[in-house]
């Protein structure tokens, strides 16, 4: 494995209770983190492949552990989404070669099919800064019920030399969605958006 990482973390977020109503069933959200060295902070590279290479990796062992944790077949994931925070002595750019050209793939694979786009976000920070990770639904990004989000926070990570990546999968939509739009049940999942 490139990557060099210091630290794994995976979170599961239930919700039971929204408005005073009963969610059931809970609706999840699993999240999982890795903390890795950068190598190429404190310095520009114009060749970023190593940490596109790392992406890939860090792909397929997140949305694993999160499928995982959540105790669903990979077919039952409903929901994804990435992103990646880049300490002092990196750029963003460091994580935009993580996140966007080969972490989709191994992830997809970890949910099964995955025809959406896999929302993203990146920024730098330190340590115990959160960091957003958006969330729409793995196969039909038409598909309101499931435009959410989840919020990560490491309180030693990301250090100045590091990057954390998170990646984030769900078996559900938000409590209590009410907003139209294309519901999961009907998702087709031929083009990403229907």
């Amino acid at each position: 494995m490139k990557a060099d990482i210091r630290k794994l973390a995976v979170w599961v977020e239930e919700t039971h209770k929204e408005m005073g109503r009963d969610i059931t069933p809970a609706t999840r959200k699993a999240v999982a983190v890795a903390v890795i060295a950068n190598p190429f902070a404190g310095r520009y590279v114009e060749d970023l492949t190593d940490l596109m290479d790392i992406g890939a990796e860090l792909g397929g062992l997140l949305g694993e552990r999160c499928v995982k944790a959540l105790g669903i077949e990979p077919r039952q994931a409903e929901s994804y989404g990435k992103a990646a925070m880049v300490g002092e002595n990196g750029e963003l750019e460091h994580a935009a070669a993580i996140l966007h050209p080969k972490l989709g793939a191994p992830l997809r694979a970890a949910v099964e099919k995955g025809a959406a786009l896999v929302p993203s976000s990146k920024k730098m920070g330190g340590p115990g800064q959160d960091l957003d990770v958006p969330l729409g639904h793995k196969d039909a990004a038409y598909v309101r019920s499931h435009f959410d989000g989840v919020e990560v926070r490491m309180n030693d990570a990301p250090r100045a030399n590091e990057i954390m990546v998170a990646v984030a999968v769900t078996d559900s939509g938000r409590p209590l969605p009410r907003v139209g739009g294309l519901k999961a049940s009907e998702a087709e999942g031929k083009d990403g958006l229907r």
